[in-house]
């Protein structure tokens, strides 16, 4: 007995030996450099599939490859750290991520680059959740949430920053670079984390050699997330279930994920810690996690994408619209930070969720094929700025009610749901902008044939405007049909975009209801202490 309050003491008041700010900024910088390499590959796929002779298909195995092996590792970081001690695995896996960047870099052909980068992904589950986790445990409870903002940068702006910077690398250097630059970056962060990082005492003490392998675990985690990442990332790509392929990829999920969860609630020492589930404000935060990662990235793709294709914009340009955004987020971190420790968690995320509805509705009343470049800007701000308002809170308030000796197991389940959430989102309104613009132009077509009067006009007014300008009458007729069809492809693809605005502005209203679900916490208690009522 009073060895364990001996034990509870020391874990009270241990603090770590260097800086805290120094150590957030260290673990931050090697999060942000994984964060930023799941989004930065994205532009230079037509690059990397000319140069190594491979076809458009082939090379978007580039970005699935290493999706599925860091989904794989991301929930079982808990049970590596049991395994490894944290500091140890921390800089194991910034290893492993700095040298297959190395690799993927002089890759000589598309089947060793997609070796490089699953051995990049699994390196790279890993320092987002030991992240989170060091500085979960480096602060106190009332400055946690300002740290915590300093790493929602590297997970909330990272993924904004990614395209524009490696649409910049392809253009004026080559798409090896996209992964070159991970080594400075990484062989800094780990010099850093060797010299600073320490394991508080309660992972210094834990026995490892007790620890087994669950083979079963870590089999049926590795085919159900492997299946489920393929299926989101393939398939619009393969017609979904009009495919055999994801037909068998989502049986295959189904059944592996569903027994993982009951095998691993019996099992003694799961590889995944599904009971942390049972927790209602744990499974609340998660699946706001999950919406954070779906809304972040489905924003981020819609915009440059609406951009590009319907208004002409280069990658570079509408890279740009998204760096103001991601700027304005940098100076509203902190600012969420310190409101943490005055405000309970769930008005915060409630505020933010509300503004991202109003964000949304707004896009769906502005968003036309005549927007100019600061009124997309806006758009985005719109769009974006209110995420600050919701990851933090929500990665702080999933700690709520949580032994400390779980922290490593959390913050790899958190990490896990929000990549999962940012695959579906990026599925969805991907899925949904195909669907509702092939609806939209069936339409528009009704009403563009000759039998409409008004239609009739245009059409004969266009024929004329063309003759004037010098075609002959058979050359007028031709544009003028193709400019018309061109123009309702354009209106079709606009009006799904507005759909899609919508289905998100709807989901943010739900979302802004479920957050009252979470418990009230005293912004300034310790973890694990919740309001009585």
């Amino acid at each position: 007995m009073s060895a364990a309050l001996s034990l509870g003491a020391e874990q009270v008041t241990w603090r770590p030996a260097a800086n805290p700010w120094l150590i957030a900024v260290t673990v931050s910088l090697a999060a942000f450099m994984e964060v930023l390499d799941t989004a930065i590959a994205n532009v230079a796929l037509p690059h990397i599939a000319g140069n190594l002779g491979a076809s458009n298909d082939q090379s978007t195995w580039v970005l699935t490859s290493y999706l599925v092996a860091n989904a794989i590792v991301l929930p079982i970081t808990g049970w590596l750290v049991s395994l490894f001690g944290r500091k140890r695995f921390f800089i194991t896996c910034m290893v492993i991520f700095t040298v297959s960047s190395l690799f993927c870099g002089i890759a000589p052909s598309l089947g060793f680059l997609l070796l490089f980068r699953v051995l990049q992904g699994a390196g790279g589950g890993g320092l987002q959740p030991m992240a989170q986790a060091i500085l979960a445990d480096t602060f106190p409870p009332e400055k946690r949430g300002l740290a915590f903002s300093v790493y929602g940068i590297t997970a909330v702006c990272a993924p904004a920053i990614g395209p524009t910077l490696g649409g910049w690398l392809t253009d004026n250097f080559s798409w090896r670079w996209i992964f070159l630059i991970n080594l400075p970056v990484g062989i800094l962060a780990m010099a850093l984390v060797f010299r600073l990082v320490q394991d508080p005492p309660y992972l210094a003490r834990r026995s490892r050699g007790s620890i087994k392998l669950d083979y079963i675990g870590f089999s049926l985690l590795a085919l159900g997330v492997g299946a489920l990442q393929i299926m989101l990332d393939k398939g619009q790509e393969d017609d979904w279930f009009g495919s055999p392929f994801i037909i068998i990829l989502a049986i295959t999920a189904c059944i592996c994920l569903t027994a993982l969860v009951i095998y691993e609630w019996f099992h003694k020492d799961p590889i995944v810690d599904v009971r942390l589930f049972k927790n209602p404000n744990f499974s609340t935060a998660n699946i706001m996690m999950f919406m954070v990662g779906a809304g972040s990235f489905a924003t981020t793709v819609l915009m440059p994408q609406f951009l590009q294709t319907l208004m002409g914009y280069t990658a570079q340009s509408a890279g740009m619209v998204l760096s103001v955004s991601a700027v304005l987020l940098l100076i509203e971190l902190p600012l969420v930070g310190r409101l943490i420790g005055q405000f309970q968690s769930r008005y915060l995320i409630a505020f933010g969720w509300m503004a991202l509805a109003i964000g949304m509705y707004v896009s769906t009343q502005q968003i036309d094929l005549l927007i100019s470049f600061h009124s997309a800007t806006l758009l985005r701000i719109g769009q974006y700025l209110p995420m600050g308002f919701i990851f933090v809170p929500a990665t702080t308030a999933a700690y709520i009610g949580i032994r400390e000796d779980k922290s490593n197991a959390v913050a790899g389940l958190v990490n896990f749901t929000r990549n999962i959430g940012s695959s579906v989102g990026t599925s969805v309104v991907t899925t949904m902008i195909i669907r509702r613009s092939q609806f939209h132009q069936a339409v528009l077509v009704k009403n563009t044939n000759l039998g409409n009067p008004r239609f009739r006009d245009e059409m004969n007014g266009l024929v004329q405007q063309l003759t004037h300008a010098g075609l002959s009458l058979h050359e007028a007729h031709r544009q003028a049909i193709a400019r018309v069809y061109t123009a309702v492809q354009a209106q079709a693809g606009a009006l799904a975009y507005i759909d899609t605005y919508w289905m998100l502005c709807i989901a943010a209203v739900i979302m802004f209801f479920l957050s009252f679900v979470l418990k009230k916490n005293d912004p300034r208690a310790k973890r694990g202490s919740v309001s009585a009522h």
